[in-house]
C-alpha cells in the first residue's frame, strides 16, 4: 500500500497560474479527479508521476520526491491523456517492451498477466494501427500495470471505449482499488466517476475546490438547500406538519409523494422521524434527489 502527498504544490508556465497551492494525500482506494477542461488536472497527474517539476511545493511517493526520481516508476503507473503507441507493433510486442524496461524477471509471462487484465488476449498479436480508440486504450493500460504498480495514474482512461469496455474498465479499477492500490484517474463523465468511487478530488481553475466524499460534500453546503423525496402514509397530513419545521424551505405535494427543501441537511434529517411520529404517519421513502456526483460539481463549478 502506498501514500501520494502534494503539498502546496503549484505550477505556472510563464505568468499563466496552471496550477494554484494544491495540497491532497491519496491512499488506497480509488479517487475521481474531476474540474472543467482546462481546470489542471493533467497538471496534476503529471505532476504526481514525475513527468513535471511543481513550479513550488512538494510531492511525494512514500515520502520520496517523484521529480527527478527514476526508482518512483518502480511503484507507479501512468496512462497519460495523449496516446504514445507504436502503431507497428502488437500489444503483445508493446508491453512486453515495458515488461522489459521494468527490467522484470519474465517479461512475456507479465506481459501476458497484464493483457489479460484488460481483455486483449485475443488480438494481442495484430498490429496496433489496426485497433479501434478504445482497444489501444486498453493496450496502454496494460503496459501501465504490467510491472504491479502500487499507484496508479489514468487521464481519461475511458477515452473511446464502448459500453461494454468501459463496464469493464471500471470493474477493474474497482478491483485494483479494493486489493489495496491507490487509483487516481481523471474523467469527464461523471457517471463513470460515480460508479466507481464515492472520493473525488475538484479542481476549478487551478485550486482544490473540494475533497472527499462527494455525498459528505454536498452536505456540507449549506449555501444550496438539500431536496428530498418522500413518500408516506398521509403525504398531505406530512406536508402540513413540515411547514412548521425551521429548517424546511418549500414543499411541494405530487401524486407519488413530497418533494422538500431544506436549509440544513442534518438538522432536516433528525426532524423528521419526530414529525412524523408525533403525527401518526409511517415514512416510507427518504431519498435525497440532489446529492448525486453531478448536482455536486455543477454547484463547485459555479461557485
Amino acid at each position: 500500500m502506498s501514500a501520494v502527498e502534494l503539498t502546496g504544490v503549484s505550477r505556472w508556465y510563464g505568468n499563466v497560474v496552471a496550477v494554484n497551492d494544491v495540497t491532497m494525500t491519496l491512499g488506497p482506494g480509488v479517487t475521481g479527479l474531476l474540474g472543467p477542461n482546462g481546470a489542471g488536472k493533467t497538471t496534476v497527474l503529471h505532476m504526481t508521476s514525475g513527468f513535471l517539476a511543481p513550479s513550488r511545493g512538494t510531492v511525494l511517493l512514500d515520502g520520496q520526491a517523484t521529480w527527478r526520481n527514476p526508482g518512483a516508476y518502480r511503484h507507479l503507473g501512468l496512462v497519460s491523456e495523449r496516446e504514445a503507441v507504436h502503431g507497428f507493433l502488437s500489444a503483445r510486442e508493446f508491453v512486453t517492451a515495458s515488461a522489459r524496461m521494468h527490467k522484470l524477471p519474465n517479461p512475456a509471462q507479465a506481459a501476458a498477466r497484464a493483457i489479460g487484465l484488460v481483455e486483449m488476449a485475443d488480438a494481442q498479436d495484430r498490429r496496433i494501427d489496426t485497433y479501434s480508440k478504445g482497444m489501444r486504450q486498453r493496450t496502454r493500460v496494460a503496459a501501465a500495470l504490467v510491472h504491479d504498480p502500487a499507484v496508479l495514474l489514468l487521464d481519461e482512461p475511458f477515452n473511446g471505449m464502448d459500453p461494454r469496455q468501459r463496464a469493464h474498465m471500471l470493474d477493474l479499477l474497482h478491483r485494483l482499488g479494493a486489493d489495496g492500490r491507490t487509483v487516481l484517474f481523471s474523467s469527464h463523465i461523471l457517471e463513470e466517476v460515480e460508479q466507481v468511487s464515492g472520493t473525488v478530488q475538484v479542481i476549478v481553475a487551478g485550486r482544490l475546490a473540494a475533497s472527499g466524499d462527494f455525498r459528505t460534500i454536498r452536505r456540507l453546503m449549506t449555501n444550496r438547500p438539500h431536496v428530498f423525496t418522500i413518500k408516506s402514509s398521509d403525504d398531505r397530513r406530512l406536508a402540513v406538519a413540515l411547514i412548521g419545521e425551521p429548517s424546511v424551505t418549500g414543499i411541494e405535494v405530487a401524486p407519488d409523494g413530497l418533494t422538500v427543501r431544506a436549509g440544513d441537511y442534518g438538522t432536516f434529517t433528525r426532524a423528521l422521524p419526530k414529525i412524523a411520529r408525533g403525527g401518526g404517519i409511517r415514512v416510507q421513502r427518504l431519498h435525497p434527489a440532489d446529492e448525486s456526483l453531478e448536482s455536486v460539481f455543477s454547484y463547485l463549478v459555479a461557485t
